[in-house]
């Protein structure tokens, strides 16, 4: 599994600005990732959403101080740099990016391309904006995806959850794990996953919501 596998670890940095559900539990996940990824000699690739101090080149509407400044993931401050506990090495690449996907105006495809890289473990924040989006572009570059559902997160469980739901509907052959089945699967032992084989098939109305997510739930830790 591990030959043609990379991380990608998505903006996970100091930038405070958005208050996010249990945060230091997917701290703790992605560093436990991260940590068994580097025995297996598993390439990481961070990103970074990075700002331009001055305004210049932001997305439409980013939002600004009163002096044009982007107010969230400015160059030049702290808030940009990778949280220390989940810190990259000097082995790891790091991409700076723009724009909500790691790979628009980035050349993290020809990268993983020219290292024979055809499969991608995602982790990181937000689940709805950056990693979703970054999923969905993956796909397009015809990449074999994982998501570790408790190494993502959103500003809330909703929002986490209903990026969950629309990814697993609509990327066909996306491997969906809990941190804890992904490292059993990572050790040789059974581990229990939720794979996409159809379209729509977590579909629900929205009076079942809290029971999709019950039901999601149990098939990621449920071991085969």
């Amino acid at each position: 599994m591990t030959q043609d596998t990379a991380i990608l670890v998505i903006d996970l940095q100091k930038e405070d600005g958005f208050p996010l559900e249990r945060f230091d539990q997917v701290v703790d996940n992605a560093a436990a990732l991260i940590d068994h990824a580097r025995t297996l000699n598993i390439p990481l690739f961070y990103t970074r959403h990075v700002n331009d101090a001055q305004g210049r080149d932001l997305a439409p509407g980013e939002p600004v101080d009163d002096q044009g400044r982007p107010t969230t993931y400015r160059a030049g401050t702290p808030s940009i740099e990778i949280i220390d506990a989940l810190a990259p090495q000097a082995a790891d690449v790091v991409i700076d990016k723009q724009r909500y996907s790691a790979f628009h105006g980035t050349r993290l495809a020809q990268m993983l391309s020219r290292r024979g890289i055809r499969h991608l473990v995602v982790i990181g924040v937000l689940t709805d904006v950056c990693v979703m989006s970054s999923l969905f572009d993956a796909y397009q570059h015809d990449l074999r995806l994982t998501l570790v559902a408790d190494a993502c997160t959103a500003t809330t469980a909703a929002a986490h959850y209903s990026a969950l739901f629309i990814l697993s509907n609509w990327l066909y052959g996306l491997e969906i794990f809990s941190t804890e089945q992904l490292l059993r699967r990572w050790q040789n032992q059974p581990a229990s996953s939720l794979r996409t084989a159809e379209p729509d098939h977590l579909a629900f109305q929205p009076e079942a919501f809290v029971q999709a997510i019950a039901r999601l739930e149990k098939r990621l830790v449920e071991t085969c």
